[in-house]
């Protein structure tokens, strides 16, 4: 694992706050099963709760790119989703729950599941270092992610896609973070999961990164540091 030369100390770390930190994938099965479940999605007979997942996964991730891409906006993300998920399943869409993808957004961010030694390693770095978070998650549920796993008080600056005007990976989503932190790009590092929105975004906008590839996926991209624990963060800084 490489360590940090002294000639380029860093004072601001700037996290990515789902998949990184926040364990958006199994905050999002707990809160798919209990919509299955208050729904009587079983009552259709052709699918599980597990292939509902599944297919909801596919259905986001589809949905987030085209999102990331200002190609759709918040609201139709939100509005489109579980009517796709469904009609992938069979179901049509006026047999759709018209409360779910609303009760979806209202459960999901009261969930708490982080990352392993996501709390020791902020413990750490906070006596080090000001930390902050950047994310294209939607800001009307981000805090309350924050606050329902007890995250919030560890960042300086929560800096979101909606209140910079900018999406990750454009350069000036970093550059409005790197303002709201007073901060430089020499003496910041950026961490987070996603090779396009964190990485190479921070790249572009001449700021240090750490790539978080917990499943070890095979890429080619030249990235400053590459972890797959956050605890080996500990290593590097």
């Amino acid at each position: 694992m490489p360590t940090i030369s002294p000639a380029k100390p860093y004072r601001h770390l700037f996290f990515d706050l789902d998949h990184t930190l926040w364990d958006f994938e199994k905050n999002a099965d707990e809160t798919l099963r209990v919509l299955f479940e208050l729904h009587d999605l079983g009552r259709f007979g052709t699918f599980t709760v597990d292939t509902f997942i599944d297919r909801y996964r596919d259905v986001n991730h589809a949905l987030w790119r085209l999102y990331q891409s200002n190609k759709i906006t918040q609201q139709q993300l939100r509005s489109v989703r579980f009517v796709r998920t469904l009609a992938k399943l069979g179901v049509a869409e006026a047999e759709v729950p018209a409360t779910i993808s609303q009760q979806f957004t209202e459960l999901l961010p009261r969930k708490s599941a982080v990352f392993p030694f996501t709390y020791e390693v902020l413990d750490y770095l906070q006596t080090k270092y000001t930390l902050h978070l950047i994310t294209n998650g939607f800001k009307d549920i981000q805090h309350v992610k924050l606050a329902s796993s007890g995250l919030t008080d560890y960042f300086q600056e929560v800096v979101t896609s909606e209140c910079s005007g900018h999406l990750k990976p454009d350069t000036r989503m970093f550059s409005h973070a790197l303002a709201r932190a007073g901060a430089t790009a020499a003496e910041s590092l950026m961490i987070g999961d996603n090779l396009e929105c964190d990485v190479l975004g921070a790249y572009n906008a001449g700021i240090d990164q750490v790539y978080f590839n917990p499943d070890k996926r095979r890429h080619f991209n030249q990235i400053t540091y590459e972890i797959s624990c956050l605890s080996e963060l500990r290593q590097i800084l």
